[in-house]
């Protein structure tokens, strides 16, 4: 409820950042819900709508939008039946958008939306089995589609759009294979007012610019272990970098992160299964080994008071990994003995797949600072929504604050 609340409260304070000419969009999306595991339930057509509200930002006075040809900004909610209402149900989503244009005529463009949905089914082990994309009620949420303008009249713009749906509840429950959608769509950008060709954007020249920063960051992250260990417990993420923001909009940089995993440490102190039979020396340093320590490059897109982030990591040390691989990569069947059916526990091989899920690390979120970086201001403070990753399966999801100063201010 949390998560939904903040991802809501975003794109409305990116929408009332500045007076800009507003748009209202209606919007149809068919396509397919693709199985998620084996034994997915069948599904037919998926059946979306969507409404949109956003800002073409063609009369906002900021660098960003100088620098990203004015891009259209919003928020989005929709309704969609994934085409099984009985083992997948219909979802509720609420989400922020960024628009751009891919060619001068601006018909071609690409849109990507970050938010949050509801599910009204999800998996039980009993009652829905086989729906293994699913297990919370809240999940994370993304979409990338292309749109093409096919007709444009005085007050609405007609499209047609193709395009891809994820939805993660980010490690937060098992199982969490997450569900996958792909689409075509139908819409209809409805102006307010007819848009004034011979009055001119009210945007500046700006000049190039620069200048360097200093970042900290603390975080508090949830996840779960493996479907033995399916609560939920915390994780605890200190970030440092430095880098250089270019033009007040793209900012870059690399640093380093340390973690905590309150499971990793619990798993250890308990003395289960692994610990005793392969990870005996794990016991010396429970703390130390239920650590994680790497380096990252990042990317941030800013939008004013808003950051969209994604950043690659490399892990340097993370030994708790090989157990948490071979728990969730394993499986378990049932073998018939004299006295009954026994219950065997079949742990995943550490083979190269995993050494590369080891290594690299990923995380993508929305950042929001409390000073608008139009301004550059030299001390800064902001909150934001993370989900973490290992090489693009879902770690845990992050909750984080942090510090921003910056210096070497140049043009």
């Amino acid at each position: 409820m949390k998560l939904l609340r903040l991802l809501l409260f975003c794109p409305l304070l990116i929408l009332a950042q500045t007076p800009n000419t507003s748009y209202l969009t209606p919007e149809i999306q068919l396509g397919k819900t693709l199985e998620a595991n084996d034994g997915f339930p069948n599904t037919q057509l998926q059946k979306s709508f969507f409404l949109s509200w956003g800002n073409y930002n063609n009369h906002r006075d900021q660098e960003w939008v100088y620098r990203l040809n004015q891009p259209k900004t919003g928020v989005t909610l929709g309704l969609i039946d994934f085409g099984n209402r009985e083992a997948i149900g219909t979802g509720l989503s609420a989400m922020t958008f960024i628009d751009f244009s891919l060619n001068k005529s601006k018909k071609l463009r690409l849109k990507m939306g970050l938010g949050a949905s509801y599910f009204n089914k999800q998996y039980d082990s009993i009652y829905n089995p086989m729906n293994r994309a699913i297990s919370t009620n809240f999940t994370w949420s993304f979409n990338s589609f292309l749109y093409y303008h096919i007709h444009q009249s005085e007050n609405i713009d007609y499209n047609l759009g193709l395009g891809y749906y994820h939805h993660s509840n980010g490690h937060t429950k098992l199982p969490n294979q997450g569900l996958n959608s792909l689409l075509v769509s139908f819409s209809a950008d409805i102006r307010w007012q007819p848009i004034n060709h011979t009055e001119e954007p009210i945007i500046n020249d700006f000049k190039k610019n620069s200048y360097r920063y200093f970042s900290s960051a603390f975080g508090l992250g949830l996840n779960t272990l493996s479907n033995k260990f399916n609560n939920t417990k915390n994780v605890y993420n200190l970030t440092l970098s430095y880098g250089k923001v270019i033009n007040r909009t793209f900012k870059f940089g690399f640093g380093a992160y340390y973690r905590f995993y309150e499971h990793y440490y619990d798993y250890i102190k308990n003395e289960e299964t692994l610990i005793l039979e392969e990870y005996t020396q794990f016991k010396d340093n429970p703390y130390g080994y239920a650590t994680n320590i790497g380096l990252l490059g990042k990317g941030e897109l800013l939008l004013n008071h808003f950051g969209l982030e994604f950043q690659i990591g490399l892990n340097i040390y993370k030994p708790f990994y090989a157990i948490d691989w071979k728990l969730n990569q394993g499986y378990t069947y049932e073998r018939p003995t004299e006295d009954g059916p026994v219950t065997v526990e079949v742990l995943g091989e550490l083979d190269w797949y995993y050494e590369v899920k080891r290594a690299i690390s990923s995380k993508m979120g929305i950042n929001y600072y409390f000073i608008g970086t139009d301004k550059t201001p030299k001390h800064n403070f902001f909150i934001g929504a993370h989900i973490n990753a290992n090489l693009g399966q879902a770690d845990f999801t992050e909750f984080s604050a942090g510090y921003v100063y910056s210096f070497h201010f140049r043009k």
